[in-house]
């Protein structure tokens, strides 16, 4: 997945600008923590300590995108323990079987509804495997940090906000 995302393969959709009222076509990111590189098409938080209000409430707003990707795969590999170990199995044979599972689940979703138990496995059990991404530059280059920071004065413009975000990391 890492080369086709570097080499353009992926089938990812064309910038495009982050509000109607922009005119800088951003691309399509890949959230990830620490662990993962920075990229034009993956995005990390920003390292240190001493982080400006801008830096602060980009890496708080990317752990709330991360969260819920995680809380959503957690709730679904519960529901269907497939997910629970690795996949040994062809690229494309693994395709499908995440599509159907995740057809299987929405439609387990409709018909029974929500179960609370899924939730709190997802919420306290957050993936735990790390990806080891060989030959990448964690810092991203220029580019790729010039889209991060992009992002993060977005996240803080009038059209960007969040109405709680002065409060979470003001």
């Amino acid at each position: 997945m890492w080369k086709k995302l570097n080499d353009g393969s992926l089938n990812i959709p064309k910038p495009r600008p982050l509000h109607a009222t922009l005119q800088n076509d951003m691309p399509y990111v890949l959230v990830g923590d620490e662990a993962f590189p920075l990229s034009t098409n993956s995005l990390r938080p920003f390292g240190g300590t001493h982080l400006d209000r801008t830096k602060k409430i980009f890496n708080y707003r990317l752990s709330r995108a991360r969260r819920y990707v995680e809380c959503a795969f957690g709730i679904l590999a519960n529901k269907l323990r497939t997910f629970h170990r690795p996949l040994n199995v062809h690229p494309d044979t693994a395709i499908g079987i995440v599509k159907a599972c995740t057809v299987l689940h929405n439609f387990v979703r409709e018909k029974d509804g929500l179960n609370f138990e899924d939730i709190q496995y997802a919420a306290e059990n957050p993936m735990q495997e790390q990806v080891q991404l060989q030959k990448c530059n964690p810092r991203g280059g220029p580019i790729a940090n010039d889209i991060r920071s992009e992002f993060a004065n977005y996240f803080i413009s009038t059209i960007g906000s969040v109405p709680w975000q002065p409060e979470a990391h003001g």
